[in-house]
Parts: structure tokens; C-alpha cells; sequence
């Protein structure tokens, strides 16, 4: 009996198949052979039904396995062919025609044509078998079935359920949706740019190929559809009438017999996963509705993880071609977008002065952001932007070669100084060098932090910083894990800094800045330092004796500037 055994991976969903049911003991008692239909043996059997009447048809919903003997079928060829006409039109899995009452040793031919040209399963019992044990072991096999897949669902809520509560990002999300399905899963944007996936053990490279063209392919009717041409389950992401993305899990649907069409859906549990994934999501972003959106926080994941080393880069590359920023082949370049000292309190630095406005500090780093974010597209840049710390915006532009740099550069400080008209007083922009590969990309991204950190002090007005533009101010903060720049810092300034620390009310150090970034012109330092003229001078005896120098000297006053930029080096976070 070729045909009936059951496959590897043939396991229906919740139902079990007609192949399934003719391997089970009490079936292979009866010795079956298939007559016809074998294209349908992956049908699923809802339920068993015995019937003797011909008009049985009008009883049936679909998908139920018919046993019978035949005594009560038509005795004409005309009856027959409409008897099976009946079965497959209601969409019965199969029929089961017991041998020996009315069929002595084959069923007719007419039922076989009949069968064969509407795909309908006949199987021929040709030993007497008792019918109740065949429909007690397939719905005792159904119910198991329903039992597993219910147990499936809880665990799935339970899990998803735990999700929401800890306020689980978009990749523990999919991680977790893709170890419960044992299948590769994907979160996408609606411009088809990836957000998160996990390929479930399989080839990542291979997964995200091509991503883009591949999803637009997809085009499920519903919120949630399986696509059985490509194997892939697709529910759609939002709430509120708000829909932002789409997750998809790929359940490769299995080969037919016969004419080698895809057959067969995913199992239930299946789609209650990926719904209740999308749910998780959806609610997740509800909640963080004031966060950054989920590309710029793969944006920031991908340049920390340049940063400071957290992940290989051949993933950081597989990541951010995936996000629509290739970064293989390509002239890279780190660049710095900072906020300048503007305020009195900020301009004293740490210890010297009343603190920074702690919440319009984040509120201006988000506009800064998306300040950035817009000049990009507005110069038409490809690249990874994210804020670094509380104070810069970092970007990775992708540049198509070394000659588009400059040009690239320029248009960007361009189009933030039209988004950002008060660029020059409040903010600065940085680039490092341009590096040919990714492995050398932090050098650039360093290179472009230290640059904006020592400008930030610049009062020029230069659209973009680089390195000779510092000048010792750079070189100082290269410098500023070096022992002995520090030591020379302590030598300098440490009397003063004793000094202040001691009396909180009275900082002088500012004082000392003013009166050098002005030139040694005491009257303007006065002015910087929002002191009467006398208390100025006052106060500059004081550091004078403190430390021990004239303050009139140019040696001296050198070597005490030198040792301020050093200081703020260190400093710098």
C-alpha cells in the first residue's frame, strides 16, 4: 500500500491527517489501500462520521473522514458518481468504504473515476474492521491534539503576559516569540527596514537578503495571513488604528504528493503567537510612546556597539543593511553633533558653578536629535545617528567613496544650520577621519568625540570641526588619560582646586578661566566673570598667593592655561 505511511513533520496543526489516520492501528487492522485521492492525503480529519445513507451530504460541514460499508449506496453508476459528487463538494477529507457486505472484493470502478478526477480520498478496507475502534483512537488523537495546543496558548500568554509587565524591548520580544515557534521571526517597519529579528538558529545572512524586495512580495489579506507560496505568517503591528510595522515568522508550508503545490497552514498556536507578539509590541510602544522610535534605538544599540566593542561588527553591518544603512563598501565617516557651554553655570564646569537645567538638558538633547535626523535627509545622507551621551549626537555617515567626504560634510552642517539656525552659538560639529572599513570605524567615531569635546570652548564659527582645528586644546584631550598631564595638572591648579573645594560659596578656578580666555585683559575678564572691577582684581591677589605666581607673567599665565584645557580634558565625561 504505497502512500500511507506517515511522513516525518506531517503532523497536522490540531487535526490529524487522513494519511495519519490510515496509519493508526486500527485502521492498518483492516489492511487499507488507497483507490484514489492520494493528492489529499494531507487533508485534515475533523472528526469521523459512519454512514449507510446517500444522502449523508446534507449532514456534513466539512472536513469529517466518512466509514462505510455501502449497503445503503446507489446501485446505478449515475447514483454513485453523485453520492461522490456530494462527499467532495460539502468538503468531506475522505471516504472509507468497508469490504464484504456490499463490495465483495473492490468497490466500482465508477466510484474509483469518480474519486480520482475530485481529488477525494477512497481507501478500501478489506478486512472487517469494527468502526467505533477507528473513531474512538482519531477523536481520542483530535482531542489530545486540542489539549496540546491549548496548553501551547497558555504558555504563549503567560510568556508575552511577563513581557508587557517587565516592559521588554522589541528584541527580547522576537527573541522570545522565535524560541517558542522553533522558527525564524522578523519585526519590520511599513518601509520594509528590519527592527528586529531572530533567525532561530538559522542562516541570518540568508534570512535578510534582499529583506525589502522580499516583503513587498508578501501581501496577506487581513491583519493576520499565511502566505503559503513563501512560508511566511504575517500580522500586522499597532493599536489605536495606529499600525507601524509588521511581524512575520516563517512556517514553510509542506510539499504536496502528486503535483507538488504547497499544502497545509500553520498550527493554531502559531498564530496565537505571532498575535500576541504583536500585541506585546504594540503595547510596548504605547507605553514608551515618549521614547525614541524603535529605528533610533536600533540606531543608538548599533553606534554604542561601535563604541565600545559590545558587538562584532559583522553583525553591526548584518544589522544596519537590514535597517536600510549599508555600511560594507563604503567611506565611512564618525561625525559629533554637540551642544556648546552656553550658560554661565555651564561655562564654570563642574565644581565651579550652580548646576545645568536638569530637565531642559534631555528635552534639547531629543531636539538636537531630531534636528540631525532631518538634516541627514534633507542632504540626502545615509547613515547610523543616535545621541551618545547627554551632551553630542553621534553619526556614522556611509559615504559612496573618500571624494564625496568634504562635500557630504558640508552639506550636512548646511542643512542643520537652516534646522538649527542657532548652530553657531549652541552648537558644534565634529568629524573624525574617514576610514575604509568597518573594523576601523571607532577610530573615526573617538577621533570625532575628542574633536568636539576640545572645540567645545571654540568660539569660531566653523561649520565643521576636525582635528587641526584644535589644536592644543585636541591634542590635550588626546592626552588626558596620560599620568603625567595629569600630574602636571595637580602641580598647577591643585592649590586652587583645594582651595575651592573648601570654600563652596566662593570658587575661584572661574575666575582664573575668565581672566585667561580673555587675554590677561582685566577689565574684560571682569566683564566674563559678572564681577565689579575691583572685586575682580580682588580675587585675582588671592589666586596670585594661592598659587604662588604673578599672574602679570606670560610664562606663568601660559603654563596656567595650559593646565585649565588639561584640567577640562579630564573632566570631560
Amino acid at each position: 500500500m504505497a502512500g500511507l505511511g506517515v511522513t516525518e513533520g506531517s503532523v497536522s496543526p490540531v487535526f490529524p491527517t487522513v494519511r495519519e489516520v490510515l496509519a493508526l492501528d486500527p485502521v492498518r487492522r483492516g489492511a487499507p489501500r488507497l483507490v484514489a485521492g492520494e493528492a489529499g492525503l494531507d487533508r485534515p480529519v475533523r472528526w469521523v462520521h459512519v454512514a449507510e445513507v446517500p444522502d449523508i451530504a446534507t449532514l456534513l460541514g466539512g472536513g469529517e473522514l466518512v466509514l462505510t460499508t455501502g449497503i445503503g449506496l446507489p446501485a446505478d453508476d449515475t447514483g454513485l458518481r453523485a453520492f461522490i459528487g456530494d462527499l467532495a463538494a460539502v468538503g468531506v477529507s475522505g471516504l472509507v468504504v468497508e469490504l464484504g457486505r456490499r463490495y465483495p472484493t473492490e468497490v466500482p470502478r465508477v466510484m474509483a473515476v469518480a474519486a480520482a478526477r475530485r481529488g477525494l480520498p477512497l481507501v478500501e478496507l478489506r478486512r472487517a474492521t469494527p468502526f467505533v475502534r477507528i473513531t474512538e483512537a482519531v477523536h481520542a488523537l483530535i482531542v489530545d491534539a486540542q489539549l496540546h495546543e491549548l496548553r501551547a496558548a497558555e504558555e504563549i500568554h503567560q510568556r508575552f503576559t511577563e513581557l508587557s509587565v517587565e516592559g521588554a524591548g522589541a528584541a527580547e520580544v522576537v527573541r522570545q516569540a522565535a524560541a517558542l515557534a522553533g522558527c525564524p521571526v522578523v519585526l519590520e517597519n511599513l518601509s520594509r527596514q528590519v527592527l528586529a529579528y531572530d533567525p532561530a538558529g538559522e542562516n541570518a545572512e540568508l534570512l535578510l537578503d534582499g529583506w525589502e524586495q522580499h516583503s513587498r512580495r508578501l501581501r496577506p489579506a487581513g491583519r493576520t495571513a499565511y502566505d503559503s507560496d513563501s512560508g511566511w505568517l504575517v500580522t500586522t503591528v499597532g493599536a489605536r488604528g495606529q499600525d507601524w510595522g509588521r511581524l512575520l515568522l516563517r512556517w514553510p508550508a509542506r510539499a504536496g504528493l502528486g503535483d507538488g503545490r504547497p499544502v497545509g497552514t500553520p498550527p493554531t498556536r502559531l498564530t496565537i503567537l505571532v498575535e500576541r507578539a504583536a500585541s506585546t509590541l504594540a503595547l510596548g510602544r504605547l507605553i514608551r510612546r515618549d521614547a525614541e522610535g524603535l529605528e533610533r534605538q536600533l540606531h543608538h544599540t548599533l553606534l554604542t556597539g561601535l563604541l565600545d566593542h559590545s558587538r562584532p561588527v559583522d553583525e553591526i553591518a548584518l544589522r544596519a543593511r537590514a535597517l536600510g544603512v549599508p555600511l560594507e563598501r563604503r567611506h565611512l565617516i564618525g561625525v559629533m553633533v554637540r551642544l556648546r557651554r552656553d550658560t554661565p553655570a555651564e561655562q564654570a564646569g563642574p565644581g565651579e558653578g550652580g548646576p545645568a537645567d536638569a530637565e531642559a538638558g534631555p528635552a534639547r538633547l531629543r531636539d538636537l536629535a531630531e534636528a540631525v535626523g532631518q538634516a541627514l535627509r534633507e542632504a540626502k545622507l545615509t547613515g547610523l545617528t543616535s545621541p551618545v551621551d547627554d551632551q553630542a549626537v553621534g553619526i556614522l555617515l556611509a559615504l559612496p567613496d573618500a571624494a564625496a567626504e568634504d562635500r557630504a560634510l558640508a552639506a550636512f552642517a548646511a542643512a542643520l544650520r537652516r534646522r538649527h539656525p542657532d548652530q553657531p552659538a549652541r552648537v558644534l560639529v565634529a568629524a573624525g577621519s574617514g576610514v575604509a572599513s568597518l573594523r576601523e570605524v571607532r577610530r573615526s567615531l573617538v577621533e570625532a568625540r575628542q574633536v568636539a569635546e576640545a572645540a567645545r570652548r571654540d568660539s569660531r564659527d566653523l561649520p565643521v570641526f576636525r582635528l587641526p582645528h584644535v589644536g592644543l586644546a585636541g591634542l590635550l584631550h588626546l592626552l588626558r588619560d596620560e599620568p603625567r598631564l595629569q600630574t602636571f595638572v595637580e602641580r598647577e591648579l591643585g592649590a586652587l582646586l583645594a582651595h575651592d573645594a573648601q570654600h563652596p560659596r566662593e570658587q575661584l578656578l572661574g575666575t582664573l578661566r575668565a581672566y585667561l580666555e580673555q587675554g590677561r585683559n582685566k577689565s574684560a575678564g571682569a566683564v566674563a566673570a559678572h564681577l565689579s572691577r575691583p572685586a575682580f582684581y580682588e580675587r585675582l591677589a588671592r589666586i596670585g598667593r594661592i598659587l604662588g605666581v604673578d599672574l602679570d607673567s606670560v610664562e606663568a599665565c601660559l603654563s596656567l592655561h595650559v593646565a585649565l584645557l588639561a584640567l577640562d580634558a579630564i573632566r570631560t565625561p
